[in-house]
């Protein structure tokens, strides 16, 4: 499989069976969906804070949806569902386990390319074919899904009950379904690929910690995602088939509906099942790259590595029993929501691990502040923040007078989304060299950090405040609540952040797709680097190294060793005499 075959552009670029090119066509795709994501985004913070502010934007993008330039009620809701939608499964999941598992997975165990290539290419199609129906169900007569991007019913599930709750539902439910295929396929072929081969000497113990957050995030999510789907089918059954597993004593325009027995709390717990782990199916890559890229850039190793992989895999224990803190006002048993408390607050502790023991890495380092460094960095700063308000959303008593106020979301957008992103970015920038055989321009990508950052926290630290003061989220408009009027520049700062950020957005998008054609040519190992990814040639082929596999003979964070001459050894160096392993 190490020989070079020609390629024909079919071939090559569309049923690619290379783990590297497979992982660019998530990478893009992603992108592709990230700007929609975000600009949906920056058109509902319009709406936020100029409500009844008529914008040529709105009436140029939204069509019938808009009255004469203002964003209608209906077309608000389903831009909020789709956004986050979009953010949380085709961006993040994608952008990260996607691109990243798919491109590191074979380059750092040793491996030709993943157990299946066939399963690999049918599981990014599958990707693109849910996300071109997601994107399909925005342009159906009566607008796409808007029951929020947790779908609960009974708006999911009564085809009736409000525009959105129509074909664009169904859409929704079909594009999650392909989605949730996807993502089995790609985890088991992680799960078997670092299993079954792994290259002579890569003992689990010497694996770099990307590989290991990769392979227990694959495992998370074949546990959890088939619980999503059965949630799904269960909703299209009540939706099209007069079952009632979530309705219940339903009354639309004063006519009674013939439901009865059926709960729509069954619905959150299955939603939820799969809802919090798939926080750490998001966070886990991003926490991987970024204890790779912060060791490679501190010039010393990891601090606490087995640590850290006991943390990996506490945090996807634990993320399988806290799903519950997400219904705490659902009229939940005060004894269960005790218990759910206690593992909440527990899962703490694993991710305090892992933020100490990165500040750790970083002390007294040698630091080499390229753009891939601050984004790790940066991705530490929003994921300490965001988490420390996670200690009141965990806690029962407490969660209640912040529960579905901007304060949710201030939370899980820094925990989550900002620090995924980060960690994605940090990735991006990185491996770069790697994906493309070209550097990435180091001076934009210093704008984009900076201005990325300060955007983040602009935009959702505020949102705390207002949370704090009870602004709820979701709303339309707050206009009709004289309580919240002194809330109204509040959130015109936030929206200025919003656009600022999205805006920002455009830096890396130019640089990255310059670069890939333009870029100066990059070395084979730019950033000095230990593991194997570094030791394939610069012109990749499909088969990674030319001739033998290489052979593993220490750890992947051998940097700045006592005794050595050089501050970093491959991990393909064999130990010299008297020298013990790390």
């Amino acid at each position: 499989m190490s020989e070079h075959h020609k390629e024909t552009f079919v071939t090559k670029y569309i049923f690619s069976q290379d783990h590297k090119m497979i992982s660019k066509q998530y990478l893009v795709t992603g992108i592709f969906m990230g700007v929609i994501g975000v600009f949906m985004s920056m058109l509902f913070r319009l709406q936020i804070a100029w409500p009844d502010h008529s914008f040529t934007i709105i009436e140029a993008f939204l069509g019938r949806h808009q009255d004469g330039g203002v964003m209608t009620p209906d077309i608000y809701l389903a831009l909020v569902t789709i956004h986050g939608t979009i953010m949380v499964f085709f961006v993040l999941t994608a952008g990260l386990s996607g691109t990243f598992s798919n491109l590191l997975i074979p380059l750092q165990i040793g491996a030709r390319d993943m157990a299946s290539g066939f399963l690999n290419m049918i599981s990014y199609w599958l990707f693109f074919l849910s996300s071109i129906i997601m994107l399909i169900s925005l342009f159906v007569e009566a607008g796409p899904a808007s029951s929020g991007w947790t779908i609960y019913p009974p708006l999911s599930a009564l085809p009736q009950a409000i525009p959105g709750s129509g074909v664009g539902m169904t859409l929704w439910l079909v594009s999650m379904a392909i989605f949730i295929a996807s993502s089995l396929l790609g985890s088991l072929n992680y799960i078997v690929t670092v299993l079954n081969l792994r290259t002579i000497g890569m003992k689990m113990t010497r694996l770099p910690l990307t590989i290991w957050a990769f392979f227990v995030t694959a495992i998370i999510g074949v546990v959890s995602f088939p619980v999503l789907l059965s949630a799904a089918l269960l909703l299209i059954f009540d939706r099209s088939f007069g079952t009632s597993f979530y309705l219940s004593d339903i009354f639309i325009d004063g006519t009674v509906l013939h439901y009865q027995g059926g709960s729509p709390i069954l619905f959150e717990h299955l939603f939820w099942f799969l809802g919090h782990p798939e926080v750490y199916i998001v966070i886990l890559p991003a926490m991987g790259i970024v204890s790779e890229v912060m060791a490679v850039n501190s010039r010393k190793p990891i601090f606490g590595y087995r640590a850290m992989i006991g943390s990996i895999i506490a945090i996807a224990f634990l993320s399988t029993i806290v799903w519950g803190h997400h219904m705490f006002v659902t009229g939940m048993n005060p004894f269960l929501g005790s218990v759910f408390t206690f593992t909440t607050l527990l899962i703490a502790i694993p991710s305090a691990v892992k933020a100490f023991n990165w500040v750790t890495t970083l002390w007294k380092g040698n630091l080499q502040m390229n753009v891939g460094m601050l984004f790790s960095i940066g991705f530490v700063s929003t994921f300490v923040t965001g988490g420390l308000t996670g200690l009141i959303l965990g806690d029962s008593a407490l969660d209640i007078n912040v529960h579905d106020t901007y304060f949710v979301v201030a939370h899980f957008h820094l925990v989550m989304g900002v620090s995924a992103i980060l960690g994605m970015f940090a990735g991006v920038y990185h491996w770069f060299p790697k994906m493309y055989g070209r550097m990435i321009n180091k001076t934009l990508g210093y704008w984009h950090f900076w201005i990325t950052i300060a955007a983040s926290y602009g935009v959702f630290f505020p949102m705390h405040f207002v949370g704090l003061a009870g602004l709820p989220r979701r709303y339309y408009t707050n206009t009709a609540f004289p309580y919240f009027d002194d809330l109204a520049d509040i959130n015109v700062v936030i929206t200025i952040f919003a656009l600022i950020g999205g805006v920002a957005q455009l830096i890396f998008l130019g640089n990255f797709f310059w670069s890939i054609y333009k870029g100066k040519k990059a070395p084979q190992n730019p950033w000095k680097s230990t593991t194997l990814e570094w030791t394939t040639p610069v012109e990749a082929t499909h088969g990674n190294w030319p001739g033998k596999l290489p052979e593993v003979h220490r750890w992947a964070y051998d940097y700045s060793k006592p005794g050595s001459d050089v501050d970093f050894i491959p991990q393909t160096t064999p130990l010299a005499d008297g020298e013990e392993e790390s």
